[in-house]
């Protein structure tokens, strides 16, 4: 069996601010740890993984290289951050890079979106892409998705029987096919050649073009748009489907979601990481993550689907439900927190309330996916979970509904659907 590398593409971040202007987003805690830890977790456990590339615009900073650091320590794996020169997109970059990904030759090497949470089958990936029998093959996850949501997807038309895909459209105007790209790939060293021929396309087509920085523009590609429409149908590109859970995490709301699915399968592969109920400590209700670092007394009502990070202080009485509470954070007595994400080193007063409302998939529909809502509609704050930026301080006895506050704001009464600048 040959080497087997692995790929993190790092998007950029606009989306997840508030909480991205104090972390980069692969590094915002989901479940208790870096969103982009699982991915490095799931990588570790495929055998012969040799090395882990983390690949993105981002100017690499102290947090991103802490993390790095402790990472490699803890898995026994190299793992490196390769920064772009500009945004080459999913295709771009890997391309770029195309150099470092093939040292020691590996045999096959996976991409994996930074911005999805997963299972990701990747041992089951493998093993299906070697039944293939085509050491040029290449594979895509796929999941199934409701006839209308779909449309904001990738969407794959494969044989039922071979699983080749035989028609791939990105984000189509109407319906394709209910089952969708999750972001996480399996390639060969042989798809630097189909990306390649895209460059020199790109290329050709720039020369005729004045006054344009035609490298950069030439090496901007998307697997999707450029590569994968241009490959299904051609018998190389494969779907692997997974019955197992995925969602995409594009905005902070969609963070508490995901920590949901996470939580929900630590009882098997991290029971050390859920809370349970003892003697003299918080009532647990459900999945709860709670940092060993964190003070939390023990009238307090925690869960389901809540995380406590490292020096949480929660006073007596506070109720914790479907939130994310960040590092530093201190919820004072009695205070009562649904649905929101409190920054880092927040204070929220005694007997405040912090609400948002949840924009999970319809419970009802197996298939449902999480909705990418737009921030306003009709002109109106879309009411969603509540969100405060870090070092933002909430008084006694108000109410914050629906709202987002912005880092190191100092509130002096109740809000609700608003955006605090």
């Amino acid at each position: 069996m040959g080497l087997i590398k692995a790929k993190s593409l790092i998007g950029q971040r606009t989306r997840f601010r508030p909480l991205s202007f104090e972390v980069p987003k692969p590094l915002f805690p989901v479940a208790g740890v870096p969103m982009i830890q699982h991915h490095i977790e799931a990588c570790t456990k495929v055998p012969n993984m040799k090395e882990i590339l983390l690949i993105g615009f981002y100017q690499p900073n102290e947090a991103l290289s802490r993390f790095l650091v402790s990472a490699q320590q803890e898995f026994k794996i190299p793992i490196r951050y390769l920064q772009e020169y500009a945004a080459l997109g999913t295709g771009g970059g890997i391309y770029h890079f195309r150099d470092q990904i093939l040292l020691g030759n590996p045999e096959a090497f996976f991409v994996l979106n930074a911005d999805v949470c997963s299972e990701f089958p990747l041992g089951e990936m493998l093993s299906f892409h070697r039944r293939l029998g085509n050491p040029d093959s290449f594979l895509m996850l796929g999941t199934t998705a409701n006839r209308k949501q779909s449309l904001n997807y990738g969407c794959i038309v494969a044989n039922t029987e071979t699983h080749e895909v035989l028609h791939y459209v990105e984000k189509p105007s109407t319906f394709v096919s209910e089952l969708i790209n999750c972001g996480i790939y399996l390639f060969t060293p042989a798809i630097f050649h189909h990306i390649g021929a895209v460059f020199q396309r790109n290329q050709q087509e720039l020369l005729l073009e004045e006054n344009t920085n035609g490298w950069q523009r030439a090496e901007a590609i998307r697997l999707e748009q450029d590569v994968f429409t241009a490959l299904a149908g051609q018998g190389r590109l494969f779907a692997y489907k997974t019955e197992g859970f995925w969602s995409q995490i594009k905005s902070a709301g969609s963070a508490i979601y995901a920590s949901r699915l996470y939580l929900s399968c630590y009882s098997q592969c991290h029971p050390e990481r859920l809370a349970q109920n003892q003697p003299g400590g918080p009532t647990i209700r459900g999945n709860v993550y709670i940092h060993p670092a964190a003070s939390v007394d023990a009238s307090a009502v925690l869960g389901p689907n809540v995380s406590i990070g490292k020096g949480v202080t929660i006073g007596a009485g506070v109720r914790v439900r479907e939130s994310i509470i960040l590092h530093g954070a201190s919820l004072q007595d009695h205070t009562c927190v649904l649905n929101s994400i409190v920054g880092w080193d927040s204070t929220i007063g005694r007997w405040a309330r912090v609400e948002g409302t949840p924009s999970d998939p319809n419970p009802n529909d197996p298939y449902a996916k999480i909705d990418s809502e737009t921030l306003f509609r009709d002109g109106r704050l879309t009411p969603s979970i509540t969100i405060l930026g870090c070092n933002v301080t909430i008084p006694a006895e108000v109410v914050i509904l629906n709202s987002i506050v912005l880092p190191h704001k100092e509130l002096s009464r109740s809000f609700k659907n608003q955006i605090i600048l």
